[in-house]
């Protein structure tokens, strides 16, 4: 990617909040074909070698990336993840999925079980669902009280701000499905025996709130898209579509630039070793 567009595409100067983005409206207007799967693989393909560009730009620099993805149920931030994580070293792209907090992390201040997960130099961090979780379920669920809730509204900006402050790349990604295409996707997980695991007791009881999501939602845009970290909203329900809109647009906003490597040449190979003896292994059956 030239070096004047990644100019052009760097995140914004902190300021003044900005104004909420829009949800799209997917029912509204024609809508285009599902991607075909060949496209699909010869843009990502393609993307993936500009991801692995941000990565040796990233190990070079020392440059910090937190990207945060939220989204309702059966949304495909997993999915998104998978695809920006595929070609890249787990010791650069770290991905952070917490659990539901201890008895002790209930204690503590709410945003210190995050702080240690932020990224270091040379590292890009993923957050599969983030602090945000006050704002969403917690909130719907009735797990915090209201005025916690505002309360984290109120500070987030602060703390977002410190973040980029420090030198850490920001990026918040909303990833929004339709009610009919969520409710195909988790009626799909049910009989899945490779997918059961993403259906939780919360997935279930939360089907009925979407509603109460979408308040939640409106509010947490309205309080913390902010000049120095906006939310992103990318419409997923056609996932193949919604992964490589993500994948470029995280591309355009950081501003790596290629690195320089030397041509790798492989050296002659020493004598071939004799094989360990038989009795100190034991071979995989060949099933197939």
């Amino acid at each position: 990617m030239a070096k004047d567009e990644k100019s052009k595409a760097g995140g914004p100067k902190a300021g003044k909040a900005s104004q909420a983005p829009a949800v799209p409206a997917t029912a509204v207007g024609e809508p285009k074909p599902r991607i075909t799967e060949n496209e699909y693989q010869r843009e990502l393909r393609r993307m993936h070698g500009e991801v692995v560009a941000m990565q040796e730009w990233v190990k070079a620099t020392g440059a910090k990336v937190c990207i945060v993805f939220e989204g309702r149920d059966g949304a495909g931030k997993g999915g998104v993840i998978k695809a920006i994580t595929e070609r890249v070293s787990p010791r650069v792209f770290r991905l952070v999925a917490l659990p539901a907090p201890s008895d002790r992390e209930r204690t503590q201040m709410y945003m210190q079980r995050y702080l240690p997960h932020f990224p270091a130099g040379g590292e890009v961090v993923i957050f599969d669902r983030s602090w945000y979780n006050r704002a969403g379920v917690e909130r719907v669920m009735g797990f915090t009280a209201m005025d916690q809730v505002e309360r984290f509204l109120d500070m987030t900006p602060g703390v977002e701000k410190a973040m980029v402050e420090s030198g850490i790349l920001l990026f918040k990604y909303w990833l929004e499905v339709s009610p009919e295409e969520q409710t195909r996707r988790l009626t799909g997980r049910i009989d899945d025996a490779r997918k059961i695991w993403k259906l939780s007791p919360m997935d279930v009881a939360s089907y009925t709130r979407w509603n109460d999501y979408t308040t939640a939602r409106d509010a947490m845009f309205a309080a913390t898209s902010t000049s120095w970290a906006p939310w992103f909203v990318a419409n997923t329900d056609d996932k193949k579509r919604g992964r490589l809109n993500v994948i470029s647009h995280l591309l355009s906003r950081v501003p790596y630039e290629r690195v320089e490597r030397e041509k790798v040449e492989l050296p002659k190979r020493s004598a071939t070793a004799a094989p360990p003896p038989p009795d100190t292994f034991h071979l995989v059956p060949e099933t197939f």
